[in-house]
């Protein structure tokens, strides 16, 4: 496994988050992400963390947030994860989900939850190695209304 620190994003990261976002597969500008990086840092139910090589490189994040609804117990939901392409299958993505598991506890919750794309096959043998079980399929869907 590679070593990496774990630590919690800093405004000064937004470069590289915004690279990873866009290997995620989704497009925003570093303006974009410097907005919801400083909105997500003044709610205390939302975490994102960082995947740093010794040399100061990003090579992974994680967005966390407390899930509550009406349906279930309240629970951590991983509203995101990448991990660098050049970096992946080096226990980096095992690590930051072991970080994950470690704030739910530390928020006193017990179950980590996520959703993954269905065309992400890796992700979900992934998820799967790591003892997460396959719980409910679904369509999303969107409506624009601004």
């Amino acid at each position: 496994m590679i070593e990496i620190t774990i630590r919690p994003v800093t405004i000064e990261d937004v470069i590289s988050v915004t690279r990873l976002l866009v290997q995620l597969g989704y497009s925003a500008s570093e303006d974009n992400v410097t907005q919801r990086l400083s909105k997500l840092e003044e709610m205390p139910e939302h975490m994102v963390y960082v995947a740093v090589l010794q040399d100061g490189s990003m090579v992974g994040w994680m967005h966390l947030y407390i899930y509550t609804t009406l349906l279930a117990e309240p629970m951590v939901m991983v509203g995101g994860l990448v991990v660098d392409a050049d970096y992946r299958s080096q226990g980096i993505g095992r690590q930051l989900m072991a970080q994950a598991e470690r704030w739910t506890k530390e928020l006193g919750y017990e179950t980590v939850y996520l959703k993954s794309n269905s065309i992400r096959e890796r992700a979900h043998a992934f998820y799967r190695n790591l003892g997460y079980e396959e719980v409910k399929s679904q369509i999303a869907f969107r409506k624009t209304v601004g």
